[in-house]
């Protein structure tokens, strides 16, 4: 996964704590996904809030803003479930960056699911993320674009183990990434049955299947 942390835009900063009981009021969530508020978060800041009024980039229904998100994890990590009920408290897409550990041997993460933001509640993906990186590390300057759809898709790039192809939006790459697990969920299980299987008829018909699939995967990736 790439390495990657950026330098957000002074002029974006928020920098505003927020008390981990505003995302119970704002949503329904399960009693388990509160007690890891409990359990894995310190401190969730909104720290950065990037739209017309604060980096220049006409914003759209679909993309209006994008937040930034810092959560500081008591632990080694913090639950998806977390992520997701402040997500879901939260209209526009977000940015997360996670942080764990303190000093030099402090190391940051960032994550972030697709969001689409619709009439009723926003629809979210799955999540994808960086690999942990020394809180030290070397920031980047944010990728260039033309509005905040194109700043979204550039953010969200990074973190999906495939890249977006000439005249992709975010949503198409989500949509070949949901089909590339699934294939590899079906290349993984026929390879399974091809170990197992005795008798040859089946093992070549089974090795077509396999075949099948593992073109279909290249052809995505």
């Amino acid at each position: 996964m790439t390495a990657l942390l950026y330098r957000w835009p002074p002029a974006a900063n928020f920098g505003r704590v927020v008390p981990k009981t505003k995302f119970y009021e704002h949503a329904a969530i399960a009693a388990t996904v509160k007690d890891r508020f409990v359990s894995d978060v310190r401190r969730i800041t909104w720290a950065y809030k990037l739209a017309e009024s604060t980096i220049n980039l006409p914003g759209s229904v679909e993309v209006p803003e994008v937040q930034v998100f810092e959560i500081e994890s008591k632990t080694d990590d913090v639950a998806e479930g977390v992520l997701a009920a402040i997500d879901k408290a939260v209209r526009t897409p977000i940015i997360f960056e996670i942080s764990r550990g303190d000093g030099g041997a402090g190391a940051i993460r960032m994550v972030a699911a697709h969001k689409q933001v619709r009439t009723g509640a926003p629809q979210l993906g799955p999540y994808f993320s960086t690999d942990w990186q020394s809180a030290s590390s070397e920031r980047s300057t944010l990728p260039t674009a033309i509005d905040m759809v194109g700043m979204y898709t550039a953010l969200l790039e990074p973190l999906t183990p495939v890249a977006s192809r000439p005249g992709e939006d975010v949503s198409d790459v989500v949509g070949r990434l949901t089909t590339v697990r699934a294939l590899e969920r079906e290349i993984a299980s026929l390879e399974r049955k091809l170990r197992n299987e005795r008798q040859l008829n089946r093992k070549m018909e089974l090795r077509r299947q396999l075949q099948e699939r593992q073109t279909a995967l290249a052809a995505l990736v």
